[in-house]
């Protein structure tokens, strides 16, 4: 198989913290199965805002071709009122690219975001290098919640820059990926003229490698350690504005399992950690402020801090059970599944029935998986959650890990041939 080129244009790359470096990781990675070469074009570490992750960096394998530029300095930036990593980097990015392509001759281009500015630099590869551009948007740019933003915030002025610049952007894209299927259909309902046949969903996935790697170097120092005196249930991930409802009807039906199990119920305790998916999250409680809304304050414990990524996997795999909240949304679709379903744990899941998660879960095995139509049905969940809570606390070894095949089209591999497939149907 004749090996062609791709230049993966992710700006956070390990050891970079921000959760979008996986996409990348996994292409970088897997692709070469598939007869394609990476070269991955990130900022350097010493640019990004946040703190890094070098046990996260130690997954990429060696092989693999990592080019990094400079930016604009944090402080520098902050004192000019630049603060996104696109905008800070753009000039090295497109330096760098002219550059590669020259050096390298890539067959394709590919961006991946957050953020999402550097996807401007589209149009200038296709008119200078007649590449094919591929863009995935692993979050919408332009967002309900942009929308919804004050006009004179510095959110509405962000969310009125992507409505204006999107479809700069995606005008000259060769082909459209994003996580889910409704994020596409929101897309092209924006833009007439888009082909809704070269869009494609393709979710994050999840590498079971990296479950290997963490039981060969288990964290030393984490910063959230699970009591062995109690049955934990955990939520590891970002805990999302509209999974509020799901939540408290969860809390509920734990106030109900305290009544009817007292005994049982004061050795459980449930973790939510990373809740507010930014490293330097502390103080940024949105979880525990429900559960005592409901009466379960001293049974739930927060952490809104992001931990590191072997951590948080850490976590999935040595808690009983693990906890996994949908929105209530019906397009709203969790990527923390994937690594869930991988640790082997059992799960207790609520989502949207029409979510693809829901659909993923509940034919996964190896845990229990509720859904709801809309808010008003969560109140009639309350007593099956509450006997999904006592099963999985009393008696977990009755669930078998979820099954393989279930999850076996979101292995960072598979991934990984679904892209290595799309850049062959636009390559030169």
């Amino acid at each position: 198989m004749k090996q062609r080129t791709s230049l993966l244009v992710s700006l956070n790359f390990p050891p970079s913290s921000i959760a979008s470096v996986h996409r990348a990781r996994h292409l970088a990675k897997h692709l070469p199965e598939f007869g394609w070469r990476p070269i991955v074009l990130a900022v350097d570490e010493k640019f990004h805002k946040e703190p890094v992750d070098f046990a996260l960096g130690r997954l990429v394998p060696e092989t693999v071709d990592v080019r990094r530029v400079r930016a604009l300095p944090v402080k520098l930036g902050k004192l000019l009122g630049v603060g996104d990593l696109a905008l800070r980097s753009m000039f090295q990015v497109w330096h760098e690219i002219k550059q590669l392509v020259k050096a390298e001759q890539p067959d394709v281009v590919f961006f991946t975001g957050w953020p999402f500015y550097q996807m401007l630099l589209t149009s200038w590869i296709r008119c200078s290098f007649g590449l094919p551009v591929v863009l995935d948007f692993q979050d919408p740019w332009v967002s309900a919640e942009g929308s919804s933003r004050p006009k004179w915030s510095k959110g509405g002025a962000a969310h009125r820059l992507a409505v204006a610049l999107e479809p700069r952007a995606i005008r000259d894209a060769s082909y459209i990926t994003s996580v889910s299927d409704r994020q596409n259909d929101e897309m092209a309902a924006r833009y007439s003229w888009l082909d809704r046949a070269r869009m494609a969903a393709v979710p994050i996935g999840g590498d079971p490698d990296d479950f290997t790697a963490l039981r060969r170097n288990p964290p030393v120092h984490p910063q959230v350690r699970l009591d062995p005196g109690k049955i934990n249930f955990s939520f590891v991930g970002a805990f999302m504005p509209r999974t509020g409802p799901a939540a408290r009807t969860v809390f509920r039906a734990l106030a109900q399992v305290r009544r009817s199990h007292p005994e049982l119920a004061a050795r459980i305790r449930f973790n939510f950690v990373g809740t507010s998916n930014q490293p330097n999250g502390y103080g940024a409680f949105q979880v525990a402020p429900l559960a005592v809304e409901e009466g379960v304050g001293d049974l739930v414990h927060e952490t809104p801090q992001r931990v590191a990524y072997l951590e948080a996997l850490s976590l999935l795999a040595n808690s009983h059970a693990l906890l996994l909240i949908g929105s209530d949304e019906p397009h709203y679709t969790a990527s923390k599944i994937y690594p869930a379903l991988m640790s082997g744990r059992p799960y207790l899941s609520i989502f949207h029935q029409a979510s693809s998660s829901h659909q993923i879960l509940s034919g996964a095995g190896g845990g229990e998986s509720l859904a709801f139509a809309g808010q008003e049905e969560l109140a009639e969940l309350e007593p099956a959650l509450g006997a999904a809570i006592v099963r999985l606390a009393s008696d977990a070894e009755r669930y078998s890990p979820a099954k393989p095949e279930s999850w076996s089209d979101y292995h960072a591999s598979s991934v990984a041939r679904r892209f290595a497939e799309i850049f062959a149907s636009v390559g030169r």
